[in-house]
């Protein structure tokens, strides 16, 4: 393995080389970055021009030129890195490190839940070959794959942003609501449930009832506007819990399983004891605290497990560690929204979907609350992260249906269900995990990609992100900002392609990779 992998390196840090050098050369000569000061009227145009041709070394021929630049790259072993000033004098990496950040919250938020949803769809899909709900998934994927990012984005930006903004001022629940929302709800219930006619027919029924009751609570509370309960929140935050502690039981280990039943409802028990001296602290948490209660919370639903035990304890653990910790991010996302109407009426001023920026302008002066700061985080990532999802959702959806089918297909699949293994097992014990390798090529480079900054998705809502910094350095002629962007692009799609291959073994232990 450790041969393998410093022959990729060695292998990739080659063509980052050459591809680095040809694109130097290629942007160095594309353009004049002294045409903005040559057409100038200052009365010092000659001393800034000559300034600006010693801080770029313009003065210097252009391959002569690249291999300086590769010396402040070669000098990190030193301790002395750098990737030179941009054409305005602020040092490269310093504009790369900010862009980086802004660009990092993005894709993290895009790729995480593209992947998420993205399986779960391909999954159902599968199962459900050539129902209504595969036709259905699968002309909506091609739809949206197919659409252009832009239109995504402009759409989204339109209707979702601007358009619920104005809702907001006078937020009410039309009639259609009422009558579609609930049947659309219920025929996606019913086409992923599958089974009998009877049976669909039923979870049609329950899932379109339910769904109208949510609606009607919407409405009578006027959730919208404020999306809290008061001391009723510990009843939604509970029903939420414990019927995705029952999900969570279904897929991995089944509700036969009563050690794993017992130790994901205990955990959700365990978790609403601790929903109240957590209010009362959360005033005072930041991140890291926050994340430290995160891991905390991850240990005791391993402790649960290992003391329910039973005769495969290390199920027990893994449920118990996830329902603890899916509890625990129910409640954070609860105090999250006790947030929202001082977000709303005191920061945003009643329009809380943001359209623009990856900010709101001046929120540090305003309040130095974390909830406040998480809740304009969030606000601000939601369009550009629906955009960027809906699309890769789509990729990845049919990527998933595919390898699950083939892998469905394989003998010793056959020979699981020959066994007398439920579906259950045979899908997320045997086929789920071979049926991830082929995804997780296609996501080691989408993730690289992305890291490189989106950049249609960045101009629509205006992020100043790694999206920006390339544009922007196209249009001055900035070379050093370029390729301060390339470094990062292409060490990112080097690293998560050597991932990949981790993964791969990971994956499946039947893949070992030798030199």
């Amino acid at each position: 393995m450790l041969t393998f992998l410093s022959r990729r390196l060695l292998a990739s840090i080659i063509v980052l080389l050459l591809a680095s050098y040809l694109v130097y050369i290629l942007s160095a000569n594309a353009g004049d970055p002294l045409e903005a000061l040559r057409t100038s009227t200052a009365k010092n145009k000659e001393e800034l021009i000559e300034q600006r041709i010693q801080q770029l070394g313009l003065n210097v021929p252009t391959p002569l030129r690249y291999f300086l630049w590769l010396g402040g790259i070669l000098k990190v072993f030193v301790g002395h890195f750098t990737l030179g000033q941009t054409i305005s004098g602020t040092p490269v990496t310093t504009a790369v490190g900010n862009a980086a950040i802004v660009t990092l919250q993005l894709i993290i938020a895009s790729v995480v839940l593209a992947i998420i949803f993205g399986v779960l769809i391909g999954i159902t899909t599968a199962l459900r070959q050539y129902s209504g709900y595969d036709y259905t998934v699968t002309f909506l994927a091609f739809l949206f794959f197919s659409l252009p990012s832009f239109f995504i984005a402009v759409v989204l930006k339109a209707y979702l942003g601007i358009t619920f903004n104005n809702y907001l001022a006078d937020p009410h629940v039309a009639w259609w609501a009422y009558v579609f929302i609930p049947l659309i709800i219920g025929g996606a219930a019913a086409g992923v449930s599958g089974g009998t006619r009877r049976f669909r027919f039923v979870t049609f029924v329950i899932a379109t009832i339910a769904t109208l009751a949510v609606v009607v609570f919407i409405a009578a509370t006027n959730w919208f506007v404020t999306p809290t309960l008061g001391a009723a929140d510990i009843v939604i935050v509970a029903i939420v819990s414990v019927a995705l502690a029952l999900l969570v039981t279904v897929l991995t280990t089944g509700l036969r399983n009563r050690k794993a039943l017992y130790t994901g409802l205990t955990a959700v028990a365990v978790g609403l004891v601790a929903y109240f001296p957590f209010i009362q602290i959360s005033g005072q948490l930041q991140l890291w605290s926050l994340s430290l209660l995160g891991l905390l919370t991850i240990a005791v639903g391993l402790l649960i497990g290992y003391l329910y035990g039973g005769h495969d304890r290390g199920q027990s653990m893994r449920n118990g560690a996830i329902i603890a910790f899916i509890t625990g991010l129910v409640i954070v996302i609860n105090r999250f929204m006790q947030s929202w109407n001082v977000y709303v009426n005191e920061v945003v001023s009643g329009r809380p979907i943001a359209t623009v920026g990856s900010g709101t302008p001046d929120l540090n002066s305003m309040t130095s609350s974390f909830w406040i700061h998480g809740l304009d985080t969030y606000t601000h990532l939601l369009l550009p992260t629906i955009s960027l999802c809906l699309i890769s959702i789509a990729g990845y959806s049919r990527y998933m249906r595919s390898n699950l089918l083939d892998v469905m297909n394989s003998d010793y699949i056959r020979t699981a269900r020959a066994k007398g293994l439920n579906q259950r097992t045979v899908v997320m014990r045997h086929a789920f995990r071979n049926s991830l390798i082929p995804l997780t090529t296609i996501v080691a480079f989408d993730l690289g990609a992305l890291l490189g900054g989106a950049v249609i998705t960045e101009n629509v809502f205006a992020w100043s992100g790694m999206g920006k910094l390339f544009t922007d350095a196209l249009h001055n002629v900035d070379v050093n900002s370029l390729m301060g962007y390339f470094v990062v692009a292409g060490v990112a799609v080097v690293v998560f392609n050597l991932l990949a291959d981790v993964a791969y073994s990971a994956l499946d232990p039947r893949i070992r990779i030798a030199a």
